[in-house]
């Protein structure tokens, strides 16, 4: 019989998505059949599925951590920020429309019966759906409507499992909080409680515990320790993104922090390097003048982007640090910003209009309604490294430069390079997680020592890591009898 839990949290940034993707490792060590799944999701890190679609790069790891291909049906609904205003939604893995913030939870409800099919279609093919929650039940003015938290799991009977972060101080306030503001009827939806991120002896906090149990009425599942192989998961959500202090090494990568990034998480591979010197460029600081390479991140609005790269002085930076024999690399967005026109008559990609891009290399971008999604196996170019990635974008490019290709897809090139070599572009994502290219691109970028990094192994391991410090810390059997068959009532 299938049994569904959904792990909530007492604010954003708790820990949500580690803990799902650690139970599921969990439970498929108990022979368990598991999914992962969240009704809604706002990031513009999204991963392709096999079949095509895209969904959050969280439940795509959480499928990789439960062993399982990532589908459509792991997060129905995805919202793709444009605007501080508007987002582009994207439902059960197909963009359907842009929209602004009120419109969107103006109707949202009408989304549900896709979340409910979505979640049923798992539920009739797993043992155990660990759902994920968004923001936090506790904002009670986001409420009518939800699909995101309460919302769903009233609707689909689900129980809940609700996670603190003490790590940020309050979570005794934030838990019994959380309670005393929510309805009555969603307050008996939780079952227990976590406590996450906790540093130092555990025993100074069981008076906290008996604190929270007592104003509460719900038992504590467990009191999770503060776990640093989270770091060596792939990053998330822009959102909570932090910049990185740099450290002395060998390679200097620096990449802007645009204002809309998206797909971010493919430098993670590079943070993980111990030749490689990291780091985000704030909004108003300069691109260094001593860095190596400028990596170049792509984003929901490419028009907006390169509005707002210009004013932070980033072009100038960017055309001098090519001038004096810097590299870039222009990845999806990326790359069409380097090129030397971006028109997007349409406004698919954000609002409507043509632009200059900086003329780095020779290739004009049309945008287009139709967005590609599509897994990748394509080989180096230069060296015949395979390349595993996916493709997830808006826009068509053609110029003199594509002669010159970052990589092949069976007979067809794909990416740029200009004619010094030294100014690249490509579509793919994904790219720096195969080994053996990137430590041939590294050295081509004249890093001082080869990299030793199996950067898909150490993801492997810190999820396994992340699995072992909860078969400590948590009860997990308590957990699993907390879940019950979808349509649960308390």
């Amino acid at each position: 019989m299938t049994r569904a839990l959904m792990l909530q949290g007492t604010g954003s940034d708790v820990g949500k998505s580690v803990l799902v993707a650690g139970l599921c490792r969990l439970a498929t060590r108990r022979g368990l059949r598991v999914a992962p799944f969240k009704p809604q999701n706002m990031s513009n890190n999204a991963a392709v599925c096999a079949g095509g679609g895209e969904i959050g790069r969280a439940q795509a790891l959480q499928a990789r951590a439960a062993g399982i291909e990532p589908v459509a049906d792991l997060n129905p609904v995805l919202l793709k920020p444009e605007s501080n205003t508007r987002a582009q939604v994207v439902v059960q893995g197909r963009a359907l429309a842009s929209s602004k913030a009120a419109d969107y939870m103006a109707g949202r409800r009408n989304l549900l019966p896709a979340v409910l099919e979505s979640f049923h279609r798992l539920a009739d093919q797993h043992e155990l759906v660990l759902v994920e929650g968004a923001g936090s039940p506790a904002e009670i003015n986001l409420r009518s409507g939800d699909i995101a938290n309460m919302g769903f799991a009233r609707a689909a009977g689900v129980p809940v499992c609700l996670i603190g972060d003490i790590d940020r101080g309050g979570v005794i306030a934030s838990l019994v909080g959380t309670h005393n503001v929510m309805a009555a009827e969603d307050a008996a939806m939780v079952r227990g409680f976590l406590v996450n991120k906790f540093r130092g002896d555990p025993r100074l906090f069981d008076e906290g515990i008996t604190a929270i149990e007592q104003r509460t009425g719900w038992p504590c599942r467990g009191l999770i320790p503060w776990m640093t192989e989270a770091a060596r998961l792939p990053a998330e959500d822009a959102v909570v993104l932090e910049l990185n202090d740099s450290s002395e090494r060998a390679l200097r990568i620096v990449a802007p922090l645009l204002s809309r990034i998206a797909n971010f998480d493919d430098a993670d591979p590079l943070i993980q390097e111990p030749g490689v010197d990291f780091c985000w460029i704030a909004p108003g600081d300069p691109l260094p003048r001593d860095a190596d390479v400028v990596l170049l991140f792509g984003s929901k609005s490419t028009l907006g982007e390169l509005a707002f790269l210009r004013q932070q002085g980033w072009d100038h930076d960017l055309i001098a640090h090519a001038r004096t024999g810097g590299r870039i690399l222009g990845i999806c967005g990326g790359l069409q910003m380097l090129g030397v026109t971006v028109t997007d008559s349409c406004g698919s990609d954000g609002s409507p209009g043509s632009t200059e891009g900086l003329g780095l290399l020779d290739l004009h971008t049309t945008m287009h309604t139709d967005k590609t999604l599509a897994r990748r196996k394509a080989r180096c170019a230069l060296t015949g490294a395979t390349i595993e990635a996916y493709e997830i974008h808006q826009g068509v490019s053609s110029g003199i430069d594509a002669a010159r290709p970052m990589a092949w897809i069976d007979d067809r090139p794909e990416g740029y390079r200009s004619a010094c070599g030294r100014i690249e572009g490509t579509y793919l994502h994904g790219i720096f997680s195969n080994d053996d290219f990137r430590r041939q691109w590294l050295q081509r970028a004249g890093a001082a020592t080869a990299s030793t990094l199996a950067y898909e192994h150490r993801v492997d391991r810190a999820l396994d890591r992340i699995a072992d410090g909860l078969a400590e810390h948590v009860d997990f059997e308590a957990l699993l009898r907390d879940a019950q068959p979808p349509g649960w009532t308390p």
